[in-house]
């Protein structure tokens, strides 16, 4: 089975293609369609982005499309980047551009008042129907960088439980207890039992 991921970024494309490893589906991203242009994130919500990405891929492409929509709710700044994670510094902002925006914000505070929660919505859209899965992981904004791995805000989020943040764990680590490993398996189980149930009826029939 074909699948297209609703990204262009390289990143997180590996992120959800080692989720989907064990899976019989050989997963594609929107590079391996470069006529298909930016899908626009017009939601209020991380399920109403993730679905929007993952219809129109869909629509293009005529195959089975996930997409995702991640944010990160800062309790200082009222929940916000939230939506706008990645583009908290600005449309075209850099990973690092949205990091020294969201440090600067909280300069000063303390670890108590840097309370943060990093967030996934998972999409599924194929020509049957539509499901979605979420993920939270609940942690700390950390006062500076630390780690070269991972991408996005990774180097100044602390997962709580964890003396380190989700930048100094390898991939395997990091996806053992990230918040789009835990939205993706959810949808996986999903799809688990939605594939196994029209087996079934369709024996039946």
């Amino acid at each position: 089975m074909k699948w297209v991921v609703a990204t262009w970024n390289r990143d997180k494309f590996k992120e959800i293609e080692a989720i989907f490893r064990d899976l019989p589906v050989n997963l594609l991203s929107m590079r391996d369609f470069p006529d298909l242009g930016a899908v626009e994130e017009t939601g209020t919500t991380l399920e109403q982005n993730a679905l929007l990405k993952a219809r129109a891929v869909h629509a293009a492409t005529g195959l089975p499309a996930i997409a995702d929509d991640t944010g990160l709710a800062v309790d200082a700044l009222d929940g916000a980047p939230g939506v706008y994670t990645a583009r908290f510094a600005g449309p075209n902002a850099s990973y690092e551009e949205n990091v020294a925006k969201l440090m600067a914000l909280l300069k000063g505070l303390p670890p108590a008042q840097r309370t943060a929660r990093f967030s996934t919505c998972a999409a599924f859209v194929d020509a049957h129907g539509e499901l979605t899965a979420e993920g939270t992981v609940p942690g700390t904004i950390t006062t500076r960088s630390r780690g070269t791995a991972g991408f996005g805000y990774d180097p100044v989020f602390q997962p709580d439980g964890e003396t380190r943040t989700f930048a100094q764990m390898p991939l395997a680590q990091k996806q053992a207890r990230s918040h789009r490993a835990i939205a993706f398996e959810a949808l996986c189980r999903q799809l688990d039992h939605t594939f196994s149930t029209n087996l079934l009826e369709e024996t039946k029939a």
